[in-house]
């Protein structure tokens, strides 16, 4: 399985304090190194991160394929097919969030994104789309001529995180009001919705790639899906890299993901 690594927050870290450090760009040696398959980016229209100089020379400089994460703002679209990276993944957007909180919903401004589609695929671009674990969004996305789907692992996340952790009574409270027994059960029925969708977009001739809230503890059950060949993670191996270095936790991740 490929591991595409998201290296957006090295950005945050420099934008904290407005400097020129870290600078993304170091990361890209190491990913290499560290057994990486991909570096991932997110192209904001806040630019929160990642800015339009990273992305051009991430996509100069890097010896990985780059997959840029954006929204279906013209202006981006326009940047970056002059880019010119290895895919795009169209992803929903919302100034207010901290992360992306859902998949992109492919019935809604569906003429812009066919539009930005059709854009990328002329400029020999492949195009993932970023969808929940839904038969008629991933349906869609056949029809709209996409090359891959990315499903969302927002809420299979969450659910792990509610169960395993004590951030369901303190910091996030995400599904407070239901007992133990009953988070397991909606774990174990996200996890056969994943598994089931990326079976299905298999099947009709998509890639499937996943990502969203992956980390070290709840990796697994998704690498074992044997459907989903790429996952794109990004916060939990930055944070781990503040530990014991980024080629440490990427090592570490690939072979969480490889020994399933």
């Amino acid at each position: 399985m490929k591991l595409g690594v998201n290296i957006d927050h090295i950005a945050t870290l420099r934008e904290a304090r407005a400097i020129n450090e870290p600078d993304p760009l170091l990361a890209l040696e190491i990913c290499k190194r560290a057994g990486a398959d991909q570096i991932t980016i997110h192209l904001r229209e806040d630019r929160r991160h990642i800015d339009d100089f990273d992305v051009r020379r991430i996509i100069e400089s890097s010896f990985l394929p780059v997959n840029v994460e954006c929204s279906i703002n013209e202006d981006i679209v326009n940047i970056i097919s002059n880019l010119k990276p290895h895919r795009v993944t169209l992803v929903p957007e919302n100034r207010d969030e901290v992360t992306t909180e859902g998949g992109l919903d492919l019935f809604k401004n569906s003429d812009k994104i066919k539009k930005a589609i059709d854009t990328f695929l002329n400029n020999d671009i492949a195009v993932s789309l970023f969808i929940d674990a839904d038969i008629a969004q991933i349906e869609e996305a056949k029809a709209l001529n996409a090359d891959m789907i990315e499903l969302h692992t927002g809420k299979y996340a969450n659910l792990f995180l509610a169960l395993n952790t004590n951030l369901n009574h303190t910091k996030h409270k995400l599904y407070e009001n239901l007992q133990r027994k009953h988070l397991k059960v909606l774990l174990k029925d996200e996890l056969k919705i994943i598994k089931d969708t990326a079976i299905f977009a298999k099947d009709i001739g998509l890639e499937v790639a996943a990502g969203h809230g992956l980390n070290y503890q709840n990796v697994e059950d998704i690498a074992k899906i044997k459907e989903i060949v790429e996952l794109n993670i990004g916060h939990s191996i930055i944070a781990n890299s503040i530990f014991i270095g980024l080629e440490n936790a990427i090592k570490e991740m690939k072979n969480k993901i490889n020994l399933v």
